[in-house]
Parts: structure tokens; C-alpha cells; sequence
């Protein structure tokens, strides 16, 4: 779900977790949470004084209350969030790391980011492209033979076999426009052929993030016929994925080694990877979903001992790194600073403008309405407003939101930068309650 596209019935389906909600069942091996609410206390942490004129005191502190009440009302076990502004931080925390133990969560607690890791590959295959060792708008053949000499199906509903040849090659701005043909198809149950054919390799678009091997993700993508011609339509996800391995093919090495070199080290981003070291896991937020039968809280992902507590096989360019509220911070700002955050410029201010800038026709965004409501569209890799009709949504705020519970938006009229980092899945078609009283509480904060 989108900040950006009015919260409504979108929320579920733009985070990772599109199933979270639709169709995937609380994962095997986990347990109800104990019936405890955790904790409110919070710890506020701030890099510059309050009287800074960018935000209004106490403003502030009735986000400080309202964010905090989500955490005393049982919804979810705990919150960081933090606003940015004219070189004025805020940051804070509310609530515990897991339900059953007493770990307070800490402005430098680590998350699971979900979607919120897509601009950030669009930022490294950009890194690749002012380098000429790709180019947006060339077949990305060489790097990804598995999309080679594509067949497309006739229509959506229709058997896998009942195809034509695709009209041209797949390219790097299909990818991160997400307009290359597979992806999330918006009908649930399944209904269609090309729907449980990509259920059946394990690539549909789903809160469990694929656990193969680059090239066998990329084996799996190039068996399918595509949804529609490349650059027709628009589906949620995948293109990120691939993406993330062309970027890991073009440099010769791993995504996560790419993106530590060029992004991650120098913005001082220490603690953004796609697995959390043994020597932090006591940081990382357990991860948990609601059950939908009993409305309980279970457990989705553990700390220690679970999937984000090793290295992974298949590094997600769609939804798989973990991150701080400072780290991804670091990131907005850069992008807020037209592609530079202090001596370390990581882009190109036209990169910067390219990727903010909408990239789709209105039927491709009419085509998707759920994502975009006739207010926003999607640049390179994240989503851009168009439109202003809520407190957030000013023309040229970018950002994107993850399905594990995170939230993240840059708004360069007003120098802004937000980061809201829960660990409870989406569970509904509708926005969640600490996402909207987030940006309402972050926008009525602002000072001038």
C-alpha cells in the first residue's frame, strides 16, 4: 500500500507480502505469540535541538503520544519511526523486539525493509548506467539470456501455449518501470494459468521471498510466457527481482557485495544488508503476522535462527534487505540531495530526476488503479505523487512501502524525509492505522 496513492484498499497488495493478506497461510513452525501487550515506553533520540524552526515542538510530541498508543492498544509490538528536515532529526522508538521477551526496541533496532529495498536497486542498476555498462533502454540479453526470444501470451487467462513472439527484447527500463510481462497478477484466488504456473516454480510475487539460486530464479522467469508485450502493461514486483541479478551479472560480483561498495559503505548505511551478522541478530525485530481465524499475532520470522539470520541464496532486489531507521535515512537524504549526502555523491542529479520523474501512461496506471488511484505513478523503481489530496501527498514525493510493516517517503518541496519500521505484516486490503497516523502526525509537524 501506498502513502503515495491515497491509503486505500492498495496497501496490501505494493508491499512484498501481497499474499500476507490474500493467500498465503501463517508460515510452518509458527507459534502464537504470548497474549501480552508489549510495552510503550519510548526513547527518543534527536541529532540537533528542537528550536532548529523545522518542525513545531509540540507537534512532536503529540506524534510521540499517537504513535506510541499504537503500541499500548496491543496493534502492533513495537514501532521506530523518524522524521528529517533542514538537517533537524527525530527519531524514536516504542514497544519491545519480540512478544516474549523484554528487549526494548532502540532508535538502532534492524528491520526487515521488504519493499523499501527497490529504490535501491533502481540506484544501483543507475550506478551502472552513468558508468555505460548498461544502458536503460538495450536488451538486457547478454546479461539475462533466460529473457531472450520471449513469447507472449495472447491473453492473460489463456493457456500457457497460446502465445506469439514477443515484439522486441526485454530491456533494463522494463525492469525497473516494472513493464517487463511477469508479475503480480491482481486476482485472487488464482484464476489464471500464468498465475499458478508461477506458483508452481515459486517465483509468484509472496510475502516468502524466494530461497534458490539467482540462476535458477532466472530459470524459472524465462519459462514463463509473459503477461503482456514488454513495456505494455505494469505488474507489481518481479522486475526488481531480476533486475537485482542483472545488476549482480553486469558487475561481476554479488548484489549485496554492489551494493555494500557503492551504496551501503559510502553513506555510512552499517547496518543495511540482505542478512543480519551473528553479532547483531540481537537487534533484529522478530517478524509477525496476524492469524486471520483467531486475530492473534503469530510468529513469522524469528530472530535468531531465522531466514534473515544467514546469508541468502537468492539476494532480492524486489524485498530482501534488512535496515535501521538511520541507515535508510542516509539513503533518502542522498536522494533528497539530488544524488549526493555530504563529500559522497552516489548519483547523477538527472539520475536522481529520471527516477523520480512518473514513467507510465495513464492506461498502464488506469490498468493498476489499485496501486495508484489516479494520484501517483512509478518512476524507476519506486513510486512518484502526482497529485495532492491527502496531508502527504505532494506533487514529487517519492518512496515506497514494504509488506513486512515499513514505510518509507522523500518529499523535496519541503526537504522532508519520513521512515516508519514495524515488524507486523500487512494483513488487509486496508492501509494500516499506525501507516496513516504516521505520515498525518509527520506532516502536521512541520514548521514554515
Amino acid at each position: 500500500m501506498s502513502m503515495s496513492s491515497g491509503l486505500d484498499r492498495r496497501s496490501l497488495m505494493k508491499g512484498l507480502a501481497v499474499s500476507a493478506a490474500l493467500a498465503a497461510p501463517t508460515p510452518a513452525g509458527a507459534h502464537e505469540a504470548p497474549a501480552k501487550t508489549a510495552s510503550a515506553t519510548t526513547a527518543a533520540t534527536r541529532s540537533t535541538p528542537m528550536n532548529t524552526g523545522n518542525f513545531a515542538t509540540d507537534r512532536l510530541e503529540r506524534m510521540r503520544k499517537v504513535m506510541a498508543g499504537h503500541v499500548e492498544s496491543g496493534d502492533v509490538p513495537g514501532l521506530v519511526w523518524a522524521v528529517s528536515r533542514g538537517g533537524e532529526t527525530h527519531v524514536e522508538a516504542a514497544g519491545v523486539l519480540a512478544l516474549d521477551g523484554p528487549a526494548p526496541m532502540q532508535r538502532d533496532s534492524i528491520f526487515r525493509i521488504a519493499s523499501l529495498t527497490k529504490p535501491v536497486t533502481a540506484v544501483a542498476a543507475m550506478i551502472l548506467v552513468e558508468e555505460s555498462r548498461l544502458r536503460l533502454d538495450d536488451p538486457v540479453d547478454k546479461w539475462l539470456p533466460e529473457l531472450a526470444d520471449r513469447k507472449v501470451l495472447k491473453s492473460i487467462d489463456g493457456q500457457l501455449t497460446d502465445t506469439v513472439p514477443a515484439n522486441r527484447p526485454i530491456t533494463l527500463r522494463d525492469l525497473l518501470t516494472l513493464r517487463f510481462g511477469v508479475g503480480a497478477i491482481m486476482v485472487y484466488p488464482f484464476a489464471y494459468p500464468v498465475q499458478h504456473a508461477m506458483a508452481e516454480a515459486g517465483i509468484a510475487p509472496s510475502a516468502d521471498l524466494y530461497r534458490g539460486s539467482p540462476d535458477a530464479f532466472m530459470k524459472a522467469v524465462g519459462s514463463l510466457p509473459l503477461a503482456h508485450q514488454p513495456g505494455q502493461g505494469w505488474l507489481y514486483h518481479t522486475g526488481l527481482d531480476v533486475a537485482g541479478v542483472l545488476i549482480a551479472r553486469a558487475a561481476g560480483q554479488p548484489l549485496s557485495a554492489f551494493m555494500q561498495e557503492r551504496i551501503f559503505a559510502p553513506l555510512g548505511m552499517k547496518d543495511t544488508g540482505f542478512h543480519v551478522p551473528a553479532e547483531k541478530v540481537d537487534r533484529l525485530a522478530t517478524a509477525y503476522s496476524r492469524d486471520f481465524q483467531t486475530g492473534k499475532l503469530g510468529v513469522y520470522d524469528e530472530a535468531k535462527g531465522g531466514l534473515f539470520a544467514k546469508p541468502a541464496t537468492f539476494e532480492s532486489g524486489g524485498g530482501g534487505l534488512v535496515s535501521t531507521a538511520d541507515d535508510y535515512l542516509a539513503f533518502q537524504r542522498m536522494m533528497l540531495g539530488k544524488g549526493k549526502l555530504g563529500s559522497e555523491r552516489i548519483l547523477s542529479r538527472a539520475s536522481v530526476k529520471l527516477m523520480t520523474t512518473d514513467q507510465l501512461t495513464d492506461e498502464q496506471k488506469a490498468s493498476a488503479a489499485m496501486f495508484f488511484n489516479g494520484n501517483s505513478g512509478w518512476g524507476l523503481g519506486m513510486s512518484v505523487a502526482l497529485k495532492r489530496d491527502n496531508l502527504w501527498m505532494t506533487p514529487g514525493r517519492f518512496g515506497w512501502d514494504g509488506g513486512y510493516g515499513t514505510s518509507g517517503y522523500a518529499d523535496p518541496v519541503n526537504d522532508f524525509a519520513g521512515i516508519l519500521l514495524s515488524q507486523k505484516l500487512m494483513d488487509s486490503p486496508e492501509a494500516p492505522k499506525h501507516y496513516v497516523d504516521f505520515w498525518t502526525s509527520a506532516y502536521q509537524a512541520i514548521e514554515g
